[in-house]
């Protein structure tokens, strides 16, 4: 694997916008402020400024409530498009997963 990427980093690319689809898929539990899935997906702050309104437009990321004057949101698990993405996201990384097992010998230790 290359520098920590996920594996679904290293087979699609490594975009900018995947980096956030990434992030918030492997996160989706939770919400975050515009700064943290900027940081916490190594994108650049004005980078994902670039794309952010786009997100949204479609229904991909949903704002979950504001905390201060911080925004919050999360990937917007109800949007049939974003079920399929996260469809495809796991079962690439499973049989991925699995490939890997397959090819290397399993040893016990005694």
């Amino acid at each position: 694997m290359m520098e920590n990427k996920t594996i679904f980093l290293n087979i699609f690319g490594d975009s900018p916008v995947l980096r956030v689809m990434d992030f918030l898929i492997v996160n989706e539990d939770f919400d975050y402020s515009m700064t943290d899935i900027a940081d916490l997906s190594k994108v650049g702050y004005s980078t994902l400024k670039l794309f952010w309104q786009r997100l949204e437009n479609e229904g991909i990321i949903i704002k979950t409530r504001t905390v201060g004057k911080a925004k919050m949101y999360r990937l917007n698990v109800a949007n049939p498009v974003i079920k399929r993405f996260r469809d495809l996201y796991w079962e690439t990384t499973k049989h991925h997963v699995h490939k890997k097992m397959k090819e290397k010998p399993i040893t016990v230790k005694r």
